[in-house]
């Protein structure tokens, strides 16, 4: 059921993730990363993910609109460099292009700020170009590239006092 043009649909809701979010997040996850695989010549990251125990070590948050599941940000706090460090941010492919990954990336740097976290940190795998240059228009710098666990990573910075 579409929404009437007199009914505006639903506002996009952030909330914690919970076991039973887990087939879904890693549903979409699969979906949204595969298009890579050819590319890398190799699974993402993300899609080897042991999302039960991200659950337990990470903040995971989903988003929501219409009761459905349209994107979902991981991310933790790394006290050492007085960071919080975004772990993977993905959108239903189904959902792209309506801002959600800048919605969920804005959300991590308030929840920074909220903390008193003065640094926002991430990173994406050298061959998603298309990452590289969305992540650069949200304002963060590039660092360096590390390999690190046989992948390429690009990795971001954003200070965001």
């Amino acid at each position: 059921m579409s929404a009437s043009p007199s009914t505006p649909p639903s506002e996009p809701t952030l909330q914690k993730a919970t076991i039973d979010d887990i087939p879904t997040i890693k549903a979409m996850v699969d979906n949204a990363y595969s298009i890579y695989i050819e590319r890398m010549g190799k699974k993402p990251a993300p899609m080897s993910e042991d999302w039960e125990r991200i659950l337990q070590t990470h903040d995971v948050l989903i988003l929501k609109e219409s009761d459905l599941i349209v994107g979902s940000i991981t991310f933790h706090i790394e006290h050492d460099l007085h960071a919080l460090k975004i772990d993977n941010v993905v959108v239903n492919p189904a959902t792209q292009g309506r801002g959600y990954g800048r919605f969920l990336i804005r959300h991590a740097e308030m929840e920074a700020r909220q903390r008193g976290i003065p640094n926002v940190t991430l990173y994406t795998n050298a061959k998603m170009v298309e990452n590289i240059g969305m992540y650069k228009k949200l304002g963060f710098e590039e660092t360096g590239t590390i390999v690190e666990d046989g992948f390429e990573r690009v990795y971001f910075h954003r200070c965001i006092e």
